[in-house]
């Protein structure tokens, strides 16, 4: 049974043992490195809980199974997807579906118009899971950082019934 929970500050100890083994597990596909984060004070880890956005935790039969946080829409009304990650354990269990979906859920609760994400070129996995979530391709991102070269994906999100129709 896969129950997702919102995090917040107070959960900064859950949320730094899933960063630290999304960062150990998949170096290839964070721009943030496990070295970046090992050490870090509860203060960092609270400071970073403590950013505007929405951060999700799922647990798979009562053990803590992945991750993602959605920013908070934009001027022109994108939210991004970030740092998902689902534990080895959990893969093939909807794990990521529904991070997935608690994102894009919460995005439209914020008057987003689309969702936005960064996935890493060859990372074929993350790619299906994004693409059967509805996202599509836009394309290489440009300004690569850290040598990764990454695919921009979207998805748009369904228009809000028009008020008084």
């Amino acid at each position: 049974m896969i129950v997702l929970r919102v995090v917040t500050v107070d959960d900064w100890a859950l949320w730094r043992d899933l960063r630290l083994a999304s960062l150990a597990d998949a170096p290839e596909a964070f721009h943030s490195r496990l070295a970046d984060w090992v050490g870090a004070s509860e203060a960092q880890w609270r400071e970073r809980l403590d950013t505007p956005g929405r951060y999700f935790v799922a647990d798979l039969d009562g053990r803590p199974a992945g991750m993602v946080c959605g920013m908070p829409p934009d001027a022109v009304g994108v939210c991004d997807l970030l740092s998902l990650w689902v534990a080895p354990f959990a893969r093939g269990h909807g794990v990521g579906d529904a991070l997935v979906g608690a994102v894009v859920d919460w995005a439209g609760e914020q008057g987003a118009e689309r969702v936005a994400l960064h996935v890493v070129v060859g990372n074929h996995v993350a790619s299906g899971l994004y693409l059967r979530n509805g996202f599509v391709d836009q394309g290489i991102v440009g300004g690569i950082a850290d040598g990764m070269v990454e695919r921009r994906m979207e998805r748009v999100l369904a228009a809000s019934p028009a008020v008084g129709l």
